[in-house]
């Protein structure tokens, strides 16, 4: 007897639909499993026939064959072990094989029947309504994620015995409470621009990149409040869109990162270790994995002690920060990848972070040469805002705190909203095509004096230009002004000075 059942693989951030076949007929006891299954879903086997056995239904003793379609879509993970289960029970004639065509189902099996959760699964959900389906039964504990998604009818499993009334149509749909929390969590109260004292041309680049979603590399000694001001900037965003944060919550859900039960994730901050591969930030693996500019997509990437990363680690970088993109591809298939973010990198202007300049700095010239060739010119050329910082002086560190967050979030939100109307839902100025650019980033006479200028004695390339353009859009923008003027483009240049660059 043949029967089927639907369930999801994912691949890359995505959930895509297999469908598994199962057919039971006489022959010598075996348990063939095809599709391009990896090892553990290969593995299936054994949980299926043991979940079988002690959930109260019958294992048959005949010839099982499974098949995982698509074929040519490689299969990865424990989450198709209940849809394989329920389809054997209904070639087995044990559940009525047309129950099982109103379901998707999702989810991991334990030796004793239990139906534990997997990662995933708001992908999952999403995937169930794009292909018109409207029923997904997973495990009780990733109910409250797959509930996420609008219309979309949720069955909660805590054991493979609950089957027998999910076909019935006697089990209960999952109803989420009312105070379950459907948006994004707004920004971190207990981190506060008001910490950074002493900075104030800090203080402004970070308002600048919070406002137009620009890159910044921050270079200064120790102590400078490098750190400090990158942890500050995810308090001057505005909390995600609706939209926003379902990608968000679905990425950090395939990735094994849920949120609590129930809630959307709010704008992730990443700071990755200096030791990570070019693998690891980037993405890689087979079947491919999403890195950590992936995990900081509609957020920040926040990568400090810039000179410590590998420089193949680093111009890895790339393509993410031009495109908002990544390709990963391997042999036979190959994924594209999200990943918007904001680049926030801090980085010491010498290995002993001193600087040259300083009578206290020990570092030879070959050394320093070494440490700052880590950030290429191509690299360096793709970060919009580049500051350079000293050590503030005790008075600014005794005095009255600076302007807080939430004051500076407000012109934030006023300038994105100026550019979502420009530019359409989500956008910003640092994500503008050339040709938005060109059309949205006129400048007045005096302005266009100083960009020749800058061209001539500062070598400023056609990708700084451009750049430059998008930051000096931004600034007009918080200023309340519809034209750009020579003033937002001399601070526009003065913010992409090479001298910030480690």
């Amino acid at each position: 007897m043949l029967a089927t059942a639907r369930t999801f693989t994912l691949l890359g951030v995505s959930a895509h639909q297999v469908t598994v076949e199962v057919d039971v007929h006489r022959g010598l006891p075996a348990f063939s499993l095809v599709g391009l299954p990896d090892a553990a879903v290969r593995e299936s086997r054994e949980r299926v026939r043991a979940a079988l056995t002690n959930s109260d239904f019958e294992f048959p003793l005949q010839r099982i064959t499974a098949n995982l379609a698509p074929a040519d879509l490689p299969k990865a993970g424990p989450g198709l072990d209940l849809a394989i289960a329920a389809a054997l029970i209904a070639a087995a004639d044990q559940l009525p094989v047309d129950a099982l065509e109103r379901w998707c189902l999702a989810g991991e099996l334990g030796l004793d029947g239990s139906i534990r959760p997997v990662p995933g699964v708001l992908a999952m959900s999403e995937e169930t309504r794009r292909r018109g389906h409207r029923r997904l039964a997973v495990a009780a504990d990733n109910a409250a994620e797959a509930a996420l998604i609008d219309g979309v009818e949720v069955a909660p499993l805590r054991s493979l015995a609950q089957l027998r009334a999910l076909a019935a149509g006697e089990l209960d749909p999952y109803e989420p409470p009312p105070t379950a929390a459907h948006n994004g969590s707004g920004p971190d109260v207990t981190a506060d621009l008001a910490d950074l004292r002493g900075q104030p041309g800090l203080r402004r680049t970070l308002e600048i990149a919070a406002a137009g979603g620009h890159s910044v590399l921050i270079t200064g000694p120790p102590g400078a409040g490098k750190s400090l001001a990158a942890r500050r900037l995810p308090s001057l965003l505005a909390p995600p869109s609706h939209a926003e944060s379902v990608e968000v919550t679905r990425i950090a859900s395939v990735c094994g990162r849920p949120p609590p039960a129930g809630q959307l994730s709010p704008r992730p901050f990443r700071a990755p270790h200096h030791t990570i591969s070019a693998a690891g930030l980037i993405g890689g693996g087979n079947p491919p994995r999403p890195g950590e500019v992936t995990l900081a997509h509609g957020g920040v990437l926040f990568l400090d002690e810039l000179g410590e990363f590998s420089r193949q680690a680093l111009e890895a970088l790339r393509q993410p920060l031009e495109e908002g993109r990544v390709s990963v591809a391997r042999a036979g298939h190959s994924v594209e990848l999200p990943c918007r973010f904001m680049l926030v990198a801090a980085a010491n202007p010498c290995p002993c972070g001193r600087g040259e300049d300083s009578p206290a700095c020990s570092c030879t010239p070959p050394s320093v040469r070494f440490y700052k060739a880590k950030l290429s010119g191509a690299l360096a050329d793709r970060i919009d805002l580049l500051v350079r910082v000293g050590q503030p002086g005790a008075a600014a560190m005794s005095g009255p705190a600076d302007e807080g967050s939430a004051a500076v979030r407000e012109r934030v939100i006023g300038a994105r909203d100026v550019q979502a109307r420009r530019l359409g839902p989500g956008r910003t100025n640092a994500s503008m095509t050339s040709a938005e650019t060109r059309r949205h980033c006129g400048v007045d006479a005096a302005g266009r004096e100083m960009l020749a200028d800058w061209h001539a004695g500062m070598g400023l390339s056609g990708r700084g230009h451009e750049r430059a353009l998008r930051v000096a859009r931004t600034i007009a923008d918080l200023r309340g002004s519809a034209e750009i003027e020579a003033d937002s483009v001399g601070e526009a240049l003065a913010q992409r000075r090479r001298t910030g660059e480690p």
